[in-house]
């Protein structure tokens, strides 16, 4: 049996992938104290080819979650700091005027975004315009200033940070822009174990020694792996029904959505639990992707892609109680239509 893309995974490629994906694992979690579902997302957006957000109060460990998988990867990390009168050029690089033995050059200085890695610290900071420099980087892994396209190392990960609390200086992110992260994942608090663990670790002089143990070459190999597993035409149309599902007066779609949506999720987000849904299957030794996996993943894949309308924001409800309800009405097995 095969796929479009090629032969389903072999038995030794899926035990590669899942021995790769538990070292990098065992490397965060030498700095990380829990946080395990963050770090599952997080590592699921990097083996299926996409992008993280990464939504959660100050001080709860998003930026050294990050720094933790940098140094686990031997990839060439950089970090942004968005603020307000951050500029697109600050991002992605300039062109300036060199002086030479021949008179003037005009030459390319790349930006941060020229990395494998790209931390975008408090991304919310940054004006609309800025956020947007990321836009062709982060969909066509390519950046065009003064009308030359350079092309950016592979892989190409972005992971962004914001905090949810309105305040001044901060701007919400565009449609645009969300859409283009795969997983959307919201940082809780630690338990109260977890902080006991957080403050020995602090306190005392503890120095985590994170080694790199995944190259570029293998990343890349994983992810073509990924998009070899399996998925038979009733799974994916089960995705294809979850996306339809959060279109407003739609075919698919609940009384819950039609009251509190405004708009649904785009083409990107079938992709995306396609993909992770894949990335669930073969680390569960499995070489075609279920149901349970496109439902486990619904939420991060979802939950920044769907706009509630005025009634859902008067009612304080939240995207994940709509997905939720989807989540928990829609048929696994598509229904006859004439």
């Amino acid at each position: 049996m095969s796929t479009s893309e090629g032969t389903i995974p072999s038995q030794d490629e899926s035990e590669a992938f899942k021995r790769d994906y538990e070292a990098v694992r065992v490397e965060i979690a030498k700095s990380v104290v829990g946080h395990d579902e963050i770090v599952d997302g997080v590592l699921t957006c990097l083996f299926a080819g996409g992008h993280a957000l990464l939504e959660g109060v100050p001080g709860l460990g998003k930026t050294l979650l990050i720094r933790s998988l940098s140094e686990a990867l031997q990839l060439h990390f950089s970090r942004i700091q968005f603020t307000p009168d951050l500029m697109p050029a600050d991002v992605t690089g300039t062109t300036i005027v060199v002086e030479n033995d021949q008179g003037r050059d005009f030459q390319f200085r790349p930006g941060p975004i020229f990395a494998q890695i790209v931390l975008a610290d408090e991304i919310n900071r940054a004006t609309p315009k800025t956020q947007s420099s990321l836009l062709e980087a982060m969909q066509e892994r390519s950046v065009t200033v003064g009308g030359n396209t350079h092309m950016l190392e592979r892989p190409f990960f972005v992971m962004a940070t914001q905090n949810p609390i309105e305040q001044e200086g901060t701007y919400p992110l565009p449609e645009a822009q969300l859409d283009r992260f795969f997983f959307k994942l919201e940082v809780g608090y630690s338990t109260r174990e977890q902080l006991a663990e957080i403050l020995d670790r602090t306190t005392t002089g503890y120095t985590a020694d994170i080694n790199s143990v995944l190259d570029a070459q293998r990343i890349l190999q994983h992810q073509q792996v990924v998009r070899r597993v399996d998925i038979t035409p009733e799974i994916q149309d089960y995705a294809v029904r979850m996306v339809l599902a959060t279109h407003p007066e739609g075919t698919f779609s609940t009384p819950t959505v039609n009251r509190f949506l405004r708009f649904g999720a785009s083409p990107r987000a079938a992709q995306t639990l396609v993909l992770g849904g894949k990335v669930r299957a073969i680390l569960g030794g499995r070489s075609h992707v279920s149901v349970q996996d496109i439902r486990e993943i619904a939420l991060p894949a979802l939950r920044h892609r769907c706009l509630l309308n005025f009634e859902g924001e008067a009612e304080g409800v939240s995207t994940d109680t709509v997905i939720s309800n989807i989540i928990d009405t829609l048929p696994t097995e598509a229904a006859m239509t004439s």
